[in-house]
């Protein structure tokens, strides 16, 4: 046998030896990275070692950490904790870093190495190993990993079960359905009431007869009623159980005259004018019954006028684009603010956006909305929409017509409620046009983008007529996405109802419970925001029903009279437009403006009667508790830089945007809020001051506003985290190639889009 020979170590190192205090170092240990669940939500696959890209050239922001798939979102677990503070809404249901999978538009996974790239659907194969997922979202984030340190198995894995679960079969598949199964039974186990309450500041859902009775009321629209002849949904499978009908009109004769209408649906009452005038919605008639039933409609219709006035249909098939137009108009908008890099000339940039015709259909909208508004306010006759099916074009329409006539709808619960009956409740096919199933791409189209831009053109305007802000709106937007509430997930009150039901068998839900509180809509913010973010949604700005107002240094609450919405008379003084106010305006009286954009307006004797009544109206100041029309030659329409740039990292100003003055008027109302508070407590007595002291300081604690003074010597500066995407982040959410130095930052200084489809000489 041999013996063993020692080996000498032939290793030198050249490395001085490491300078020690004797001490045992001890590593931190590596956080262990789980994820956050809701009740109901299991992890179905993930991957470790996955790197978030940041940029697309890489850069020591990308993030390392785990990439997770539930049955409810994509979720990226960062095995760093970020260390700048949050410039972001906090949502109470949605990570930093996660995705709804109702949000993906396109799973994307690419092979650098073969040079390869594929689209994945539902129960597909991989037939190489990703190097990257791309995730396209339909909130338009681009959202890329890397996986060169994750294994082959469980990235393919991981990207397989993304595409899987963004693609369910059936409806029940949704994450909401067992997400709001379980919270429901939790609620109850615990003793948590979960019934909601009806009236006062609730936002009416028009889902029983006492909603429609209240708003019937409100308008003074005596010769309507509520109808409930589609009870339990069997006259028409897509309006609503309860209508409003004219008194005139019998049930059994609207049962009879159901039938020549599409899909049944008879013409429903949206709202009434203080003169009398109505407006209207409706299907389209079978051309073999049209003449008989619309003589029998149109004459219940105009005696529910007090002058018996005639009617006027406008048929809005023919005179706006179509589901498919405003779908690849939109298509193309993301083409140029999100995926392509911005690197071409200003002016081609500017062209682009004008050619995807976005403004162009928006700037269709508004001025279709504002003629109907201008039959009803000074001609003083009903109007009929006529749409093919009353389910898509109509909903934008008359929910515009409303806005502009009625400054309740201009409040934050009013308008809640408006989309409620004009949307919802109408039969708007949520699903369809969302796409949440992802089973007919035809289907899709962002109707409601298109009506939530059109809002925020009107606010951009008149930014003090209208409680809530653009944060808002676009929170709206995101909600789509999130399947966890009845708003946006169904095609109509009876296909809600009836996938409700079997949803309340399946989880053992009592019959004769308010679906409302088993499956909440999106309206009940406190389940996404916390009390402080929701006060992102007020405007400090906002003249209004219970807005705080001075006049003579004194402190007063503003109200208007019942009558007052739809007039035209002078409102508010010259020396307040557009909720600007004193000497310095530095808005033009709205004659000189308009004599300014359009030196070439007919005179007074060749105007038409509705070029007369816009001329005359943009010669007065706003009221902005009256009759709002916008301003709609090309250059007063804009691009909405908050919901389309928002993720754009080159057109993040720090510091910079519509933010800042937001930020200077939050404080300020914050003062004010306070001083109030103060003067309250002065003008009582002892016992009474010390009792409203621990209420107005709760009251002081929440505020109306986000951004709260600490002190009157503190300087009113924005906070470092101030960006003009706030409340929202562009770090990490778009990824793809740089471009500095583009024209995005000549256009946010102020560049106008025009549209060259139609010439300047339109009156509004």
């Amino acid at each position: 046998m041999f013996s063993p020979r020692t080996t000498k170590p032939t290793f030198k190192s050249y490395l001085p030896p490491v300078q020690t205090d004797g001490k045992t170092s001890i590593e931190p240990p590596i956080r262990k990275l789980e994820p956050t669940l809701l009740s109901g939500e299991i992890v179905v696959n993930e991957a470790n070692f996955v790197k978030k890209c940041v940029s697309a050239e890489g850069s020591q922001e990308d993030l390392w950490g785990k990439l997770i798939c539930t049955n409810f979102k994509v979720s990226f677990i960062p095995q760093d904790a970020p260390l700048k503070p949050k410039s972001q809404l906090s949502h109470l249901l949605l990570g930093e870093h996660d995705i709804p999978l109702t949000c993906l538009d396109q799973v994307v996974t690419v092979n650098d190495v073969k040079g390869k790239k594929k689209v994945l659907g539902s129960n597909q194969k991989l037939k190489f190993n990703p190097t990257e997922l791309i995730l396209y979202c339909k909130d338009l984030r681009v959202i890329r990993f890397c996986f060169s340190e994750a294994g082959p198995d469980s990235a393919k894995k991981v990207c397989l079960a993304i595409a899987h679960y963004s693609h369910p079969a059936d409806i029940h598949l949704l994450f909401g359905f067992e997400y709001q199964g379980r919270r429901y039974h939790q609620a109850k186990e615990e003793g948590v009431s979960g019934s909601t309450q009806r009236g006062g500041l609730q936002t009416q859902r028009f889902d029983r007869p006492s909603d429609w009775d209240r708003e019937i009321k409100r308008t003074g629209a005596s010769e309507w009623r509520v109808c409930s002849i589609n009870k339990k949904y069997k006259t028409s499978p897509s309006l609503p159980e309860n209508i409003v009908v004219p008194v005139s009109m019998m049930d059994r004769e609207l049962e009879d005259l159901a039938a020549n209408f599409t899909d049944s649906r008879l013409p429903m009452w949206c709202w009434n004018h203080t003169n009398g005038s109505a407006l209207v919605r409706m299907a389209v008639l079978n051309p073999l019954q049209q003449k008989k039933t619309e003589q029998k409609f149109f004459s219940a219709i105009s005696k529910s006028h007090p002058q018996h006035t005639e009617i006027l249909k406008v048929d809005l098939d023919k005179s706006l684009p179509n589901i498919q137009d405003i779908q690849s108009s939109f298509i193309k908008m993301k083409q140029i603010c999100v995926l392509e890099p911005f690197e071409e000339s200003e002016e081609r940039w500017l062209s682009s956006i004008e050619n995807s015709r976005w403004l162009e259909y928006v700037r269709a909208f508004l001025k279709y909305s504002a003629e109907v508004v201008y039959h009803l306010e000074r001609k003083n006759v009903s109007v009929i929409l006529q749409e093919e099916e009353d389910r898509d074009l109509n909903c934008v329409v008359s929910s515009l017509v409303q806005l502009m006539l009625d400054p309740h709808y201009r409040s934050l619960i009013g308008f809640q409620s408006l989309v409620q009956k004009e949307w919802v409740m109408a039969g708007h096919r949520f699903l369809d046009r969302c796409n949440h199933l992802k089973k007919n791409d035809k289907e899709e189209s962002p109707l409601f983008l298109l009506f939530l831009d059109c809002v925020w053109q009107m606010m951009n305007q008149y930014p003090a007529a209208f409680e809530f802000t653009e944060a808002y709106l676009t929170v709206l937007s995101d909600s789509m996405w999130i399947p966890l509430f009845s708003t946006f997930l169904f095609n109509s009150p009876e296909n809600r109802a009836q996938h409700l039901l079997e949803f309340a068998k399946s989880k053992a839900i009592p019959q004769g419970e308010d679906q409302a509180v088993f499956f909440p809509p999106v309206w009940e913010w406190a389940q996404q925001f916390s009390t402080k973010d929701q006060t992102l949604f007020n405007n400090p700005l906002y003249v209004g029903k219970g807005a705080t107002r001075f006049q003579n240094g004194e402190v007063k609450t503003f109200t208007r009279s019942k009558k007052n919405y739809g007039s035209i008379n002078q409102g508010a003084p010259s020396s307040v437009r557009n909720g600007v106010r004193g000497g310095e305006d530095t808005l033009s009286r709205r004659s000189s403006l308009m004599s300014e954009l359009k030196p070439d307006l007919p005179t007074v004797k060749d105007e038409s009667p509705s070029e007369h009544f816009f001329r005359d109206w943009f010669s007065r100041p706003a009221d902005l508790q009256g009759l709002l029309i916008p301003q709609l030659l090309p250059s007063h329409l804009s691009l909405w830089k908050l919901y389309f740039l928002r993720w754009v990292p080159e057109a993040c100003i720090a510091k910079g945007g519509p933010i800042t003055a937001y930020h200077k008027l939050s404080l300020l109302m914050n003062e004010i809020e306070v001083l109030q508070n103060q003067l309250r407590q002065y003008n009582r007595t002892s016992m009474e001051s010390a009792s409203l002291s621990n209420q107005s300081g709760s009251l002081s604690e929440r505020g109306r506003m986000y951004f709260r003074a600490i002190s009157a010597e503190d300087p009113p500066v924005p906070p470092d985290f101030l960006t003009s995407s706030f409340p929202f982040s562009a770090v990490g959410n778009l990824c793809r190639r740089g471009s500095q130095g583009t024209p995005v930052s000549k256009f946010l200084n102020g560049a106008k889009t025009w549209l060259s489809t139609e010439t300047l000489d339109d009156t509004v």
